[in-house]
């Protein structure tokens, strides 16, 4: 179940991020509390067995075993093989669920360019949109654990309406050694060219708009499919799993407080608690259990994908858009200001504050130098060109001038624009406005 806390970040607070650190569903802590309860009552066996189990000789060895450990510990790249590993698989979760195939585009079109008030009319549209539903449904079966549990045969697909018994044995009959969830979008295609045959789809280039919606949610079922077909490579998920694992392993001995009074470098308090170590263990393991958590988000994490309910949200939408909505609308009335050319909209007594001017470019107020404001205009003389190859006339300000033909006046806001072409003489001058 996604957990959504977006309303409580809507604005920036003192100690906004805080109050997201006491729940409990869906947070870090449900995540890693095993682990974390493992990890440190590993290191109290070790710490125990080093101060009350282990002679004097033994427990030599063990401290410069830990001197060994804590010295060698910090050359595994932890941080870097974590990092870019949670980008990755952030990345892909995105992809993901960008890819989620959502019908609002496509019961548009059939809305718009399949036509009929008559039970045929409805019939169409309303096949063409369960085809197109049908087939998420497919793809997710295949690669969503919720929706496989809701649906666990074609017969229970049947059952929830969106197949009928004629098209379960269609689906059955049609050999094919892989999944077969474009089944029912070629059903669609094939559906909407008998509904142009018909005239229901009134020309060519409504049934073209039909079939681009329709390569485009085809694309993105195939794309589910193919993130669940390559995940990333196995062996960067093995490296940075044994990266972390053996990082913490050093630290269950490298990260014991030895006796003091040995005189051990960076030994000089024994604390009991490793308060950093732990720390250090939350952040990092926490790392990589956010990574194991969105790689696949069609599981049953308490983060992952709702599956079933958008199955159920985009059937229902779909077939309302096509259906109860389809030559539906209210009557077109003027609208309140009709008769009004400058209007305000009005503003509730809590957003009175909000009407302020509005925003005109970020130089529209720019105020320049007294320097600025005088616009040195240059003209110089320019090859004369054909009649019919003219161009305008740019001159740059601040050029200098160059013998009598060039005569340089200042003026306030004067731009000059001279079509290439034009004579130029040596008594032309440009007087001030």
């Amino acid at each position: 179940m996604t957990v959504s806390y977006t309303l409580e970040v809507a604005n920036a607070r003192f100690g906004g991020f805080s109050k997201l650190l006491f729940r409990w569903k869906g947070s870090i802590y449900k995540l890693l509390y095993k682990e974390f309860l493992f990890f440190s009552g590993l290191y109290c066996f070790f710490s125990i067995m080093y101060r009350f189990f282990l002679t004097p000789k033994q427990q030599e060895l063990f401290e410069q075993t830990a001197i060994y450990c804590d010295q060698f510990t910090n050359l595994i790249p932890v941080s870097f093989v974590l990092g870019f590993y949670v980008t990755l698989a952030f990345n892909r979760w995105w992809g993901q669920y960008t890819s989620f195939p959502l019908p609002d585009n496509l019961m548009m079109v059939v809305s718009g360019n399949v036509h009929g008030t008559d039970e045929r009319g409805r019939l169409l549209r309303r096949t063409l949109m369960r085809y197109a539903n049908l087939s998420s449904v497919l793809i997710l079966r295949s690669i969503s654990t919720r929706v496989r549990r809701r649906f666990q045969t074609l017969d229970d697909v049947v059952e929830a309406g969106f197949m009928t018994r004629e098209e379960h044995k269609k689906l059955d009959h049609l050999y094919s050694d892989f999944n077969k969830y474009w089944m029912p979008l070629t059903w669609f295609s094939n559906l909407a060219a008998q509904a142009r045959t018909e005239g229901r789809v009134r020309d060519d280039i409504a049934l073209r708009l039909l079939m681009d919606e329709l390569n485009n949610y085809r694309g993105k079922c195939s794309m589910l499919f193919h993130y669940d077909w390559i995940s990333i490579p196995l062996v960067y998920t093995q490296v940075v799993t044994l990266a972390v694992y053996s990082f913490f392993t050093s630290c269950l001995i490298g990260r014991q407080f030895l006796n003091p009074t040995k005189g051990y470098k960076g030994h000089n308090l024994d604390m009991y608690v490793p308060v950093f170590t732990l720390l250090q263990f939350f952040f990092y393991f926490g790392w990589l259990k956010v990574g194991e958590l969105i790689i696949n988000p069609f599981g049953e994490d308490d983060d992952d994908f709702e599956t079933n309910q958008l199955i159920d949200r985009n059937f229902q939408v779909s077939m309302l858009a096509v259906d109860d909505m389809y030559q539906n609308l209210p009557p077109s009335e003027k609208d309140k200001y009709w008769t009004e050319e400058g209007f305000t909209i009005p503003y509730s007594l809590a957003t009175a504050a909000e009407t302020l001017k509005p925003f005109m470019g970020s130089t529209y107020d720019m105020r320049g130098s007294e320097d600025s404001l005088h616009l040195r205009i240059v003209e110089t003389p320019v090859t004369p060109t054909p009649k019919d190859q003219t161009e305008l006339y740019f001159p740059v300000p601040g050029s200098p001038a160059s013998g009598h033909q060039n005569n340089v006046l200042e003026s306030q806001g004067l731009q000059l624009l001279r079509l290439r072409g034009d004579s130029i003489t040596p008594d032309q001058e440009v007087r001030k406005m």
